[in-house]
């Protein structure tokens, strides 16, 4: 029997469409290599971000539809990944030309669990094969050295680059690094202004594709900077039930709009309690105040996290709840979360020209 040729194989392919971009995965350019030796067909397919959700049925499909054409006896399918920056590497500043994209995490008031998300949402991008970076942004009361269990002094390269610390396979910078665990920072607004600058145009990040800003809380001046220097590709508002929350995440999710940053969507923390005793959903501190608000302001609710008691115990352990309990409701939701925002990354992408940079590529079964 005749071996399939290389149309045939994209011709078999074709009915399978990516559910974000409504197309042929063949349309979008994501079968690579085909390669066609008798009876065996290999090939890749190439996806927007390492985070996709559905790459397993994607592998899965496209195996069982090559399998079916005549003289096909073995098909091996390879999946990789080339996340797309948001922006040209022309446009990026200094210090963030090899960065892809820059995620902001921000809460309109401190105390709903912010910092928690960014943590966790870095930790989930990462798990998926990205490169990712974490940097603390709120200079007044750094939190990432304690949740992710690392201390030290970074390391100052000859051309006075400074070279990020790494923990949970994340690179790391944050002004606890520099000011010592207990010592305050007190300084006035331009200060802060010039060392946020600073980290993100003086620090060797190198290549990643996610930078995830942990941004101050409040809609004050450091946030202003962030907005107005780092080229944000989308914002994701964590808040809490309550209504003065969501009043606070109105206001942050509005500042976003004003400086045009996409708001990818809005991150309900605490969301319910599930007693030990009776598994019964508790919605402590109200409900649909999220759902209310994100369609009050023409956007999107990311995910609903519980109030689990070992995720404050992770943080203050230094080993967040991704790395520590990967198995718990929080966990599975953080990577629900990451998996929404780095497809929303791709589609805000899809019409900019990809950032060229290495592969990632997973271990597949032929």
């Amino acid at each position: 029997m005749a071996s399939p040729t290389e149309s045939d194989v994209l011709d078999a392919l074709r009915p399978i469409q990516d559910p974000d971009f409504k197309r042929s995965i063949v349309d979008l350019g994501f079968v690579k290599k085909i390669a066609i030796d008798g009876g065996h067909v290999s090939f890749a397919i190439e996806l927007t971000t390492p985070a996709c959700p559905v790459k397993e049925k994607f592998q899965e499909d496209a195996r069982a539809a090559v399998a079916k054409l005549p003289g096909v006896s073995e098909v091996t399918v390879s999946m990789t990944a080339q996340t797309r920056g948001s922006s040209s590497q022309a446009t990026r500043p200094e210090g963030l030309e090899d960065v892809k994209n820059v995620i902001a995490v921000a809460s309109g008031k401190g105390g709903v669990g912010k910092s928690t998300v960014a943590v966790n949402l870095a930790l989930a991008l990462a798990e998926t094969g990205a490169k990712v970076g974490l940097l603390d942004c709120d200079i007044y009361g750094p939190s990432i050295p304690l949740m992710l269990g690392i201390s030290g002094r970074p390391q100052v390269t000859p051309d006075k680059k400074i070279v990020p610390l790494q923990s949970h396979g994340l690179r790391l910078m944050s002004i606890g690094f520099l000011a010592g665990e207990n010592a305050p920072v007190i300084w006035r607004g331009p200060m802060v202004h010039g060392v946020i600058r600073q980290f993100l145009s003086d620090v060797k990040w190198g290549a990643l594709d996610y930078l995830v800003l942990d941004l101050p809380p409040g809609t004050g001046d450091a946030a202003l900077t962030i907005c107005q220097t780092a080229p944000l590709a989308g914002a994701v508002i964590v808040t809490t039930p309550q209504e003065m929350s969501l009043i606070d995440a109105r206001k942050g999710l509005q500042m976003f709009r004003r400086v045009n940053v996409p708001v990818l969507g809005i991150v309900e923390n605490m969301s319910y309690f599930i007693c030990d005793g009776c598994q019964k959903r508790h919605t402590l501190f109200g409900e649909g105040g999220a759902e209310r608000a994100a369609k009050e302001l023409d956007t999107e609710v990311l995910g609903h996290l519980p109030l689990q008691p070992d995720v404050v115990k992770a943080g203050d352990s230094g080993s967040p709840t991704i790395a520590s309990s990967p198995d718990s409701p929080a966990a599975h939701e953080f990577r629900a979360i990451s998996g929404l925002v780095a497809r929303k990354l791709s589609m805000l992408a899809a019409e900019a020209p990809p950032v060229l940079g290495g592969n990632i590529e997973w271990v597949n079964t032929p």
